[in-house]
């Protein structure tokens, strides 16, 4: 017990959520925008682009910092230069992993620069890393919020025929899908939802707000009305959760629970689809042991 009050001061927590409201609420909004988009980036497998993005968020938040700006525009600003470039940088797959492989180490170098550069307070230059949202101002929760809306709203004018494309491109292409407009569109999107998830796990951890919630969720269910929902719901646990939890944590800071409640969601998951293949799997093999001894069974069917 001694060694959890190193980490662990509850005092006075009630009056922390209360006067915290703001980023718990701001926290969960950014959880449904993270399971929404992780839905898609799952089933285009571009994983690797939402690193690649992060470290150009890094970047722009550690310039704006530098020149003594919001470092949250920062954050958005090089999260969509960073989109745009990736997805006018190559038609092919392979060609888009060269520009992200290329922009990466490029803008991580860049904001590291940035930060040797600040003379400012370590705490800031530790922030960008590992998520501010519980120091989030008025002024910042307005942007995210604003952000958190044009996000989900463009995701469901476009969520038919940008999941169709995401499926199978070349059969949505061929029936007339503007496969390259809506890869833009998306490519985006998903810069704002980096930028927007930054402000949460900071740049290194990002990917736990945007791959492991739909990563979990497939784990138990290929439905695609319940993959979504369980993805946003496993995202907004993570996220309000882990703030929860790190307003009783005046060392630790929110990022590491964030991504413990999101991978053990995902453990959690991970086990409970096993059990429902090995169950099915054995149920399989009993159907089909019963019509070995009972060919008539199988005449019948």
């Amino acid at each position: 017990m001694e060694f959890l009050t190193q980490f662990f001061t509850f005092e006075d927590y009630g009056e922390l959520v209360v006067l915290l409201r703001n980023s718990i609420l701001a926290a969960a909004l950014l959880g449904v925008v993270g399971g929404i988009m992780s839905v898609f980036v799952m089933t285009r497998d571009i994983a690797f682009a939402v690193h690649g993005i992060a470290e150009m968020s890094f970047a722009g938040a550690a310039l704006f910092l530098l020149i003594g700006f919001d470092v949250v525009h920062g954050s958005f600003v090089g999260s969509v230069i960073a989109a745009l470039l990736i997805a006018v940088g190559g038609v092919r797959e392979s060609q888009k992993n060269a520009v992200i492989g290329v922009l990466m180490p490029f803008c991580l170098g860049l904001g590291i620069l940035f930060l040797a550069l600040y003379e400012g307070r370590a705490a800031s230059k530790f922030g960008l890393l590992t998520g501010q949202i519980v120091a989030i101002s008025a002024d910042q929760l307005r942007l995210l919020v604003l952000c958190s809306l044009v996000v989900l709203a463009v995701l469901a004018v476009v969520w038919r025929p940008l999941m169709f494309s995401s499926l199978d491109a070349d059969v949505a292409r061929a029936r007339g899908v503007p496969v390259g407009a809506l890869q833009i569109v998306f490519m985006i999107m998903l810069g704002l939802a980096v930028a927007l998830s930054v402000q949460v796990v900071g740049v290194l951890l990002v990917l736990a707000l945007l791959i492991t919630p739909a990563a979990a969720a497939s784990q138990i269910t290929a439905s695609p009305v319940l993959t979504p929902l369980l993805s946003v719901v496993f995202a907004v646990v993570s996220s309000v959760g882990g703030v929860l939890i790190a307003l009783g944590s005046p060392v630790v800071p929110i990022s590491p629970f964030v991504t413990t409640i999101s991978f053990l969601i995902y453990l959690v998951c991970r086990l409970v689809g096993r059990r429902r293949i090995s169950r099915h799997v054995r149920a399989r093999t009993a159907r089909e042991a019963d019509l070995h001894e009972h060919p008539s069974l199988a005449a019948r069917r």
